[in-house]
């Protein structure tokens, strides 16, 4: 029997986890402009967290969590709800009035598996609580927008309003009495939701069910004065930051805990259109799950398989995906070797990226091996080489050659830049 990874399950390699790396680490650049901590949470919670929060007749509870049944524990299929459970449970309400949040991490949904989707899959999460300033909103959806933007991904930001628990029951009442005319032409899901969670009918995938709500009536028309005054300070709060954005009427997301402001980064690299990011409010969420009264919520989602497999798309994702050695150290006998595996230890402790061959191949194939690497540099060292205290020091990108004194500070002072392609390209100043 052949051991391989589970459907849905893959396996982050070299090459691919320093794209990885760099998504991570504009990431946290991004946020810590915008004044967020990082919290880390785990990875088993309550079953019970999830059926409150997310809701017992969406898919994800229904269908899609994989859930410990004797032990009443899952493994969580999104990260707002955890983050909810650690902020009431530690009272970090008490602790900050507004408290600006983001986790990175695992999770795990047991869907179909498809491209830029897998059931064990990572999330940035990104959650304001403690305001209900519509500024807020505006401002979370502007930092996305920026996160997007500094890693080079094209998206359009699509905008809605779900109203809150005051008009959103007659808007839902009249969109039922809207798909009851239309039942028989519905799919079994929609039959199915159209009494359960009607609002899901709406985001159906389904084009006959997307071409039988075309015509249903829109939310937008429904919401109460303070629904509709919050929407319109959300508008104003993006065109005052400069963040281009559409609504669309039929965007109602998965999960029952959204009230008010709800919206997508979507993009079409990815041939269909696909959602890179995601989110909305929840101002009754924290109440419901036994957090203090009347403390509003906010917060998005973004797929981190889905923007790696954009960047690896892009022109610059090799460059950026690889992460070759600054120098590649090529030893010729036994005493250049001895030599040269200290040396490389002083050179890995300065601060660089070293390889070296410790298999005594000829200079031929460390030179194939050096190349393989990607290493921008190779420094050669024979019999001739160590009796002089000099190495040979060739540029891989033009095959210049040039003789170092075999010292670390030396070496070090030559090697601080790597390039790539003709283009100076630190990757220490992008990944520390």
């Amino acid at each position: 029997m052949k051991l391989q990874a589970l459907n849905g399950f893959k396996d982050i390699l070299p090459g691919d986890v320093e794209l990885w790396q760099f998504v991570e680490t504009i990431a946290r650049s991004v946020f810590a402009r915008f004044d967020f901590s990082e919290i880390r949470l785990p990875i088993l919670e309550p079953t019970e967290l999830f059926a409150r929060s997310i809701g017992e007749t969406t898919d994800i509870v229904e269908k899609e969590m994989y859930t410990f049944v004797d032990k009443k524990i899952t493994m969580r299929p999104e990260a707002t709800a955890s983050l909810i459970r650690a902020y009431i449970e530690h009272g970090l309400y008490v602790q900050k009035p507004v408290q600006r949040l983001f986790t990175i991490g695992p999770m795990f949904r047991h869907e179909r598996p498809q491209k830029g989707r897998l059931r064990q899959f990572h999330q940035m999460d990104a959650e304001v609580l403690g305001s209900q300033n519509p500024r807020i909103d505006a401002e979370l959806m502007a930092m996305g927008a920026m996160l997007l933007q500094e890693l080079g991904v094209s998206v359009s930001l699509e905008l809605n309003s779900l109203g809150c628990p005051e008009c959103r029951p007659a808007y839902r009442l009249q969109l039922q009495t809207f798909l009851t005319e239309r039942f028989d032409t519905l799919c079994d899901d929609c039959k199915r939701r159209s009494s359960t969670n009607p609002l899901r009918v709406l985001d159906c995938k389904n084009p006959r069910c997307r071409a039988q709500v075309q015509a249903a009536p829109s939310i937008l028309e429904h919401l109460c004065s303070a629904c509709g005054q919050h929407f319109e300070e959300v508008q104003a709060g993006l065109g005052q930051l400069g963040v281009q954005y559409s609504l669309n009427k039929f965007m109602v997301r998965g999960l029952d805990y959204y009230t008010r402001t709800t919206f997508e980064f979507i993009t079409t690299d990815l041939g269909a259109q696909a959602a890179v990011g995601a989110g909305g409010r929840y101002d009754g969420l924290i109440e419901q799950l036994g957090g203090p009264k009347g403390v509003p919520g906010i917060g998005f989602a973004m797929g981190m398989e889905r923007l790696v497999l954009l960047l690896q798309q892009s022109a610059g994702g090799d460059a950026l995906g690889r992460l070759c050695p600054d120098l590649f150290i090529a030893a010729l006998g036994q005493a250049a070797s001895d030599f040269c595996f200290g040396l490389a230890h002083e050179l890995r402790s300065a601060g660089l990226r070293v390889a070296m061959d410790l298999e005594g191949r000829s200079l031929k194939s460390q030179m194939k091996q050096a190349d393989k690497t990607g290493a921008s540099w190779v420094l050669i060292i024979g019999e001739d080489e160590m009796k002089n205290s000099q190495g040979l020091l060739r540029n891989m990108k033009n095959q210049e050659q040039q003789q170092v004194e075999l010292k670390a500070g030396t070496l070090k002072s030559l090697l601080q830049t790597r390039y790539i392609d003709g283009t100076e390209f630190s990757v220490k100043k992008i990944l520390s």
